[in-house]
């Protein structure tokens, strides 16, 4: 274990990364590798361990027992589902025989490309038998570098190439953050056009982000940044999709937030299904580092572990201390007492994003666009029935129905459009004849709905908005930290409710307010909402 640790500090907030260590080079967790790390962190067993058996990743194994050499994840989630993954996961046992651990998995963030597997680190985009059992049989169980010369089946799509720090530099990449760090701008007058341009966190809250600027700024040095790029909300993925490619943009824009609010340190907290993006984000950090433009505070990338949990900014704060993922009780608020217990300015990754853009050409510029009375500009991951899924960038405000034919190519041929998730897993289902409604912030809520992370999943004719709340609601039931009794139970009980043949609506609806009104966090509470969806707007289909 020393040699493992190496020279690494022996601090308590470092403990998932040590585990990750180990489960990468020994293939799992043993209990002697749990009592050795918790002599070296001078911690009881019991809390190294409670950390983690928390996280689907760590595979903690009982003396003797030894997890298979590979494994292949095949996820499950509702995109994936309806691409045909069940089938995936009946028939890839059978297939790569004993030695390899086929397991179900909940979405990885590929949702664009369903169905998706993943061969221990290797993801394997429109995923069929004969892709899978090719990468087993090379042991290709890493993601692959453009620059690697490995052999992948869809390399452009899981590794797109980038814009490094040079290339960035050269295209005026960072001259932003120079000249406001020379003095060319007050701190207040950048927080103040922020304020201006209307942008709010695009993680799923929606929290207007240049109040929160201002909130954190008026806090008690030292100040910290904590940057939430976990993004497991079944049908997200435009986090990915950005930094696969343009990685500086939102580095910039955390420096300018850092020094607008004066920052001490940043942390980056990243989902651990995202291994391609790991590598990029350790190599261009190094790169910025090494060659600063201007002076950044210290940035320090954590990993996830595989708890959907940790996408809510508190459970992420819990984590990156290495701690189970549980939310906190609030107030206080994570502005005021966050990570490490500093006033904490927390923002989802694309939110950053935008911030170069915003303060070069104006405010006025990200105001500027919209549809239907909206402001602003929205990337939409888009998943299911249509021709072209993906990443769109799209003005605030527009329809369904304007997405889906001027962006998405229309609908799969021999597909009727049916219905819509307007804010993923959890933002409720909605039927094809209210496809009208402005996507944006506020503009949901009147119909149980919201459109949190802007991921959007089409459905036709060929799905049933039943099969696919049943769905969303076994991913809840199965991430459920386990914190709180309405959520933990809540979920595993509306499960069964919506398992059988008919359903009895009263009891659900009274299950659903429990769980809205008693939950810690917005998982518990956001969970129920696929299930009133359908009672609402879909009743034919429960009769």
């Amino acid at each position: 274990m020393r040699a493992l640790l190496a020279d690494s500090p022996r601090r308590r907030d470092l403990l998932i990364e040590f585990l990750h260590r180990i489960q990468d080079q020994r293939g799992c967790i043993s209990a002697a590798h749990i009592a050795a790390l918790a002599q070296e962190l001078k911690l009881a067993q019991t809390e190294v361990y409670e950390v983690a058996t928390f996280y689907h990743h760590f595979d903690v194994v009982k003396e003797g027992d030894v997890p298979p050499a590979i494994t292949v994840r095949v996820c499950d989630s509702i995109a994936c589902e309806m691409a045909g993954s069940r089938q995936l996961l009946d028939r890839l046992p059978g297939l790569l025989g004993p030695d390899v651990r086929v397991l179900h998995a909940p979405c990885v963030g590929r949702c664009d490309t369903a169905p998706v597997a993943v061969v221990g680190q290797n993801p394997v985009p429109h995923a069929d038998a004969g892709k899978i059992a090719a990468l087993v049989q090379a042991k290709a169980v890493k993601h692959p570098r453009r620059d690697g010369g490995t052999s992948h089946p869809h390399l452009d799509l899981v590794s797109p190439g980038h814009v490094d720090y040079a290339a960035y530099r050269a295209q005026g990449g960072y001259q932003l953050a120079r000249s406001l760090t020379a003095g060319s701008k007050t701190r207040a007058e950048i927080i103040a056009a922020m304020e201006d341009s209307g942008l709010r966190g695009l993680g799923g809250a929606g929290f207007p982000a240049g109040r929160k600027w201002k909130a954190v700024a008026a806090g008690l040095a030292p100040r910290l940044m904590a940057i939430n790029i976990d993004e497991g909300e079944p049908g997200t993925f435009k986090d990915r999709y950005y930094l696969e490619r343009d990685p500086h943009r939102f580095l910039e824009g955390a420096a300018v937030a850092a020094w607008a609010v004066e920052i001490d340190e940043i942390y980056i907290y990243l989902r651990d299904e995202y291994h391609g993006c790991r590598e990029i984000l350790e190599r261009e950090i190094a790169a910025l580092r090494a060659n600063p433009p201007c002076p950044i505070p210290p940035i320090h990338l954590r990993r996830g572990a595989g708890a959907y949990i940790c996408g809510e900014e508190s459970a992420m704060i819990e984590s990156i201390e290495g701690k189970r993922g549980e939310p906190r009780l609030r107030p206080p608020f994570v502005a005021q007492v966050g990570l490490f217990g500093r006033p904490t300015l927390e923002h989802n990754m694309e939110t950053l994003h935008w911030v170069r853009d915003i303060l070069e050409k104006g405010p006025g510029w990200f105001a500027g666009h919209g549809r239907h009375g909206r402001k602003g500009l929205r990337s939409f991951s888009v998943s299911g029935r249509v021709k072209k899924p993906g990443v769109h960038l799209a003005p605030a405000g527009i329809t369904v129905t304007e997405l889906i034919d001027e962006y998405c190519g229309g609908m799969l041929d021999g597909h009727v459009f049916y219905g819509y998730l307007p804010g993923g897993a959890s933002g409720g289902i909605l039927p094809a004849s209210m496809a009208d409604i402005p996507l944006d912030f506020d503009t949901l809520n009147q119909y149980g709905c919201f459109i949190g992370s802007a991921a959007i999943v089409v459905l036709s004719n060929h799905d049933t908005a039943t099969r696919t709340a049943r769905n969303l609601m076994k991913f809840f039931s199965a991430e459920s930290c386990g914190q709180c009794t309405p959520c933990r139970v809540g979920t595993a009980k509306a499960l069964t409710l919506m398992e059988r043949s008919s359903w009895d609506q009263p009891l659900l609806k009274e299950l659903s307010q429990a769980m809205v009104d008693a939950s810690i966090c917005g998982l518990g509470q956001a969970a129920p909402n696929p299930a009133l969806s359908v009672m609402r707007y879909f009743p034919q289909e429960i009769k």
